[in-house]
């Protein structure tokens, strides 16, 4: 079926014209020549890649004509200068802060980390300083569950990000925080953030993205994970996006031998998200965590797409999305655990768990496998319940309202997950920006 006759190619590229795309080009000319080049096959491609239909099954239950590229922009520098930043009371090893795809505050690594080898920049001053760096692990593995023409438009207008680098053998005990924000009626913002972490390395690093108003943005992200050999990386991405945005957010995790990725997605705002992860299991050993926590309230839609490629033997990856629902909101999550056919002893788990605090509220589970090697331990499974009406009876009988009593049942539903991080201070901050979603 092909897109609605409403859904035209000029309302589906909207502001993002060849003209748009030139005037980008030109205030990023200063770039490395092969970026530039990279940039104009991603519009390229980007223009030619039909729109989602509802016969595709990487977009089976999502609400395709929410997915509407017209009244957005590309952010203007002067809104950027108005934005301010909230910070979020934990210590960091350093903190990079953009609005509207600029740089607008920072807080350097301390000094002892620096001269030890360690990069934490902008994606912009990367890629003048450390190409050869950037161009081996910048977008070199694309994720692959569905949104190639979304992905490829981040690619096209990418500005500036972040850029870390965790050189052999050194471990940052405190987070590095980013923060993202948006600001402006319709500005589109492209954030990214590159990981690249090399032998023996242990990090903690934080994105965070924010409206700094309630109007309507489009947030188009991505970030990127290399753990090299024996690498232990935590990535957290925690979003409040107004609730009038339409979010794109892309993980793409490479882990090598003896490698553990943690990563950590949690979902709070936005009119209507689709986030999409990918982790390649690539060397013995190499184990990633795929995790997710999702608040979906009002008519909010959360679509939730992950691949596990084990592509190694004696590599093992576990996913758990946690979704809480109130009111008319939807969740859709769909995940495939493959398995090469090289890849035995592999051992992999998915579950996607829905706690239901709403009857008019709706979950959609798809997990999958498909495997090829014939010497694993692969499960899947999706469960969506209902609160025992007791139970809730039981709390309200005692003086504590509806939106409290659904706060604590969530973060009961919530704790399994939040307890594998291991910085006390960053899981209490996690904590803070759950709870503003029960304010009455």
């Amino acid at each position: 079926m092909s897109a609605s006759p409403a859904l035209s190619a000029a309302t589906l590229t909207a502001a993002f014209t060849p003209e748009a795309f030139a005037a980008h080009l030109a205030t990023v000319a200063h770039l490395p020549v092969w970026w530039l080049d990279r940039k104009r096959e991603a519009y390229a491609k980007f223009a030619a890649l039909p729109y989602p239909a509802r016969t595709d099954e990487a977009w089976r239950f999502a609400n395709l004509p929410g997915v509407r590229l017209d009244g957005f922009a590309v952010a203007s520098a002067e809104a950027a200068d108005q934005v301010r930043h909230a910070p979020i009371g934990i210590s960091k090893a350093g903190k990079l802060v953009f609005s509207n795809n600029r740089l607008v505050t920072s807080r350097p690594l301390v000094a002892d980390l620096a001269a030890r080898g360690v990069i934490f920049d902008t994606l912009q001053n990367a890629l003048v300083n450390h190409g050869a760096l950037v161009k081996k692990h910048l977008l070199a593995h694309p994720v692959r569950p569905g949104s190639e023409k979304f992905n490829a438009l981040h690619t096209a207008f990418l500005s500036d990000g972040a850029f870390v680098y965790i050189p052999k053998g050194v471990e940052i005990a405190e987070p590095l925080g980013v923060f993202h924000y948006a600001g402006g009626a319709g500005a589109a913002v492209f954030p990214h953030t590159l990981i690249v972490a090399e032998e023996n390395t242990k990090a903690t690093v934080v994105d965070f993205f924010r409206s700094a108003d309630s109007e309507a943005h489009l947030a188009c992200g991505q970030n990127d994970i290399y753990a090299a050999h024996n690498a232990q990386i935590t990535y957290v991405a925690a979003q409040t996006w107004s609730p009038t945005t339409l979010s794109f957010q892309f993980n793409s995790t490479v882990a090598r031998r003896d490698a553990r990725v943690v990563s950590l997605n949690v979902h709070l705002g936005s009119r209507q998200a689709r986030h999409e992860s990918h982790s390649q299991l690539q060397a013995p050993g190499a184990h990633s965590e795929m995790l997710a926590l999702t608040v979906a309230s009002g008519t909010q839609e959360f679509d939730q797409r992950t691949l596990q490629t084990h592509q190694a033997p004696h590599t093992s990856s576990n996913l758990l999305y946690k979704n809480a629902l109130l009111d008319q909101a939807r969740t859709i999550f769909s995940g495939l655990i493959v398995v090469d056919a090289d890849a035995q002893k592999t051992d992999a788990y998915q579950s996607n768990r829905n706690l239901m605090l709403s009857d008019a509220a709706e979950a959609n589970s798809l997990p999958g496998l498909e495997i090829q090697a014939n010497d694993v331990r692969c499960t899947h499974g999706a469960t969506s319940s209902r609160i025992d009406p007791e139970l809730e009876f039981y709390l309200q009988a005692r003086g504590i309202r509806k939106a409290q009593a659904d706060e604590l049942l969530v973060f009961g539903f919530f704790e399994e997950v939040l307890a594998k991080l291991a910085h006390d201070g960053l899981r209490d901050a996690l904590r803070d920006m759950i709870k503003t979603k029960f304010k009455s």
